[in-house]
């Protein structure tokens, strides 16, 4: 069973604060309990305009995982992608031989993630620029988009098909998320408002489109639960609570993270989050656009973290 009381709270609170205009979630509780939410504005400025369902949402980086990780943890499940293969093995343009796909997929590459005068590149610049991209002699854990853009430009290699094109076909058709594309696109909540609805926030994602591998995609609510229901409803994705990553600091899952020991979640610039615990079959999917007004983003992961809490502690 599900208790409201705190997280409505805290919720209405952001609005009221305008920590974000507008926010959808769902809360799925095993199959035969489902809570919808939708709150707030879609936009504020340059006048509110209230929110109605069925929009499309800016994913950011849950793009990760609802595209690019999904399809490699599916390649890997079964045997046809080697987590300890090299990269180069699989992207041959990939510079350095001792990259691996276990390392991409944790954040444990070392890759140095600067990239100089990056908003003046195009798309094949930009693209040459992260192929050869140094690594750090430091290989702990650290976060960078550019791991998953190198994972996207592998699957490309290995299926010999454009990125937004295998994702549809491997990912998105087969759980009917009919929904769920790359930028641009119609029907969408606007994001940030100085940006037209349904162009993509990522600075490097408007650059590469739909080879972008890290962020891009836009979906809605009702794709997103046909999305997490096929994860709670296969027990192969029960190998994802095993620790894949090499860095002894950090427990990490094949592209998501450990919330806490059962729950399993990955976060979105834009302010988005999407949380799931296999074991129990729960699941939080919470789609906002907290970039709109303001991008206080120290804040807003305090903020973030408060209320993932709040939504942990709801399911009694």
């Amino acid at each position: 069973m599900i208790n409201e009381k705190k997280f409505i709270t805290r919720v209405n609170d952001y609005l009221a604060r305008e920590v974000f205009p507008g926010c959808e979630f769902t809360l799925i509780d095993r199959d035969e309990t489902q809570h919808y939410y939708l709150l707030g504005n879609e936009e504020i400025l340059p006048e509110k305009k209230r929110l109605k369902a069925g929009k499309r949402w800016d994913l950011a980086s849950v793009s990760k995982v609802v595209g690019t990780g999904s399809l490699v943890i599916d390649e890997v499940l079964a045997g046809r992608i080697d987590l300890d293969h090299s990269l180069k093995s699989y992207l041959p343009n990939w510079h350095e031989k001792s990259i691996t796909v276990r390392q991409l997929l944790t954040h444990t590459t070392g890759i140095n993630p600067y990239i100089e005068n990056r908003n003046e590149l195009g798309f094949s610049e930009l693209k040459k620029v992260i192929l050869g991209l140094e690594l750090k002699t430091d290989q702990s854990f650290y976060y960078t988009d550019v791991n998953f853009i190198l994972l996207g430009f592998m699957l490309e290699e290995i299926f010999e098909k454009d990125l937004d094109q295998l994702l549809a076909e491997k990912v998105f058709i087969p759980r009917k998320m009919f929904e769920t594309t790359y930028s641009p696109v119609e029907n969408a909540v606007v994001t940030d408002y100085k940006l037209p609805a349904g162009i993509v926030h990522d600075p490097k994602a408007q650059v590469l489109g739909g080879h972008c591998g890290s962020a891009g995609l836009f979906s809605s609510m009702k794709d997103l639960q046909y999305f997490i229901n096929s994860y709670l409803y296969d027990k192969k994705y029960l190998k994802l609570y095993e620790n894949y990553s090499p860095d002894s600091h950090r427990v990490r899952s094949m592209g998501w993270g450990f919330q806490t020991e059962e729950w399993l979640i990955h976060t979105g610039y834009t302010g988005t989050f999407l949380m799931m615990n296999l074991k129990q079959k729960q699941a939080v999917i919470f789609l906002s656009n907290r970039v709109h007004l303001k991008d206080e983003r120290d804040e807003w992961i305090k903020q973030r973290d408060a209320l993932i809490q709040d939504f942990i502690d709801c399911f009694e």
